[in-house]
């Protein structure tokens, strides 16, 4: 939008001028005004994004109305769940960083691995690539290799019902993921808090806080009350581009006996990949809690997804050395 208004700035600039043409000639008024509209329509033309952009941010002004908040979540989660069956035609290479804090809040410990995930008859494979920021020494790698090789054979041996029991579970988790997706319109207020743009695209901002009480179907639903949260939605294919949520209340994992006390931080980000498929691009969790409701947890963990590439069969394990840097 500022390159348009520059633009427009520029040829009011040069219409106005000393009155004259290009070759010394007096302009009239109405000739100015053609020659206005004409870079005017010109700057549309060749930056159709920045005036997108532009009319999206005005538009709650022009129309004298704020889009309804509600009906924006809504759509957003039906199509989140168009971006979960997209995802299966992707491989991707999956950064985890683990930072343990100390008392202070500084980090004390760093790890990480770095895993490319595949689709192996019909069912994503992890397999490790490199730990700590380095390739795996040779011997590992190739213990890692013979491992997804077992993989492979063993699925591949599979006999109809094996594979159908294998999909199934398979299925029956993405369902219960859908079914927990779809409790967040129910389960929050929602406040349009106002617009803005990230990485070009202009998003919604949307504040939400959980209703008291609520009570949900789907496993885990309970969860949704804990936490309080701000969505920021693409105003043209209702993607999720980042969610930042808060723990309001502490959130026990009994089978652990791991509590995460109020304040836990959560950021979970995702990214156009091709056309208007949304996957995800980056999670940061920083966590207080107890273990065992005794020893003391205090850490950050990040999770990186990068290299998107269309599931081909014949998709390769890439080589450390060959990724592409973290974003």
């Amino acid at each position: 939008m500022k390159r348009l208004l520059r633009s427009v700035g520029r040829s009011q600039r040069h219409a106005a001028g000393n009155g004259r043409g290009l070759r010394g000639k007096p302009v009239s008024h109405d000739s100015g005004n053609r020659s206005r509209l004409s870079r005017i329509v010109q700057c549309v033309r060749v930056r159709p994004r920045q005036l997108w952009v532009g009319l999206f941010l005005m538009a709650p002004v022009l129309g004298g109305q704020q889009p309804d908040a509600l009906a924006i979540v809504r759509r957003s989660v039906d199509k989140e769940r168009l971006n979960f069956r997209r995802a299966d035609d992707y491989v991707f290479q999956r950064h985890f960083e683990r930072r343990v804090l100390d008392k202070d809040g500084r980090v004390a410990k760093v790890e990480s691995r770095t895993y490319e995930v595949i689709v192996v008859e019909g069912e994503p494979y992890e397999k490790l690539v490199a730990r700590d920021g380095k390739p795996l020494p040779e011997s590992e790698a190739r213990k890692e290799q013979e491992k997804l090789d077992r993989e492979l054979a063993r699925r591949r041996s599979e006999d109809p019902g094996e594979r159908a029991r294998r999909l199934s579970e398979q299925e029956k988790r993405r369902r219960q993921e859908w079914e927990f997706m779809q409790e967040i319109p129910a389960a929050f207020s929602f406040r349009l808090a106002g617009q803005d743009t990230i990485e070009g695209h202009p998003v919604w901002v949307i504040e939400a806080e959980p209703k008291p009480g609520y009570k949900g179907r789907a496993r885990r639903a309970d969860l949704l009350t804990k936490f309080r949260g701000k969505l920021w939605i693409d105003g043209q294919d209702y993607a999720w581009v980042r969610v930042e949520a808060e723990t309001i209340a502490p959130v026990r994992f009994g089978w652990i006996l791991a509590r995460l006390d109020p304040g836990a931080r959560l950021i979970f980000e995702q990214r156009r990949v091709h056309e208007d498929v949304w996957l995800p691009s980056r999670a940061l969790m920083q966590l207080a809690g107890r273990l065992a409701l005794v020893r003391r947890l205090n850490f950050e963990t990040e999770v990186v997804w990068r290299d998107y590439r269309k599931f081909r069969a014949d998709s390769r394990i890439t080589k450390f050395s060959e990724m592409a840097p973290s974003p």
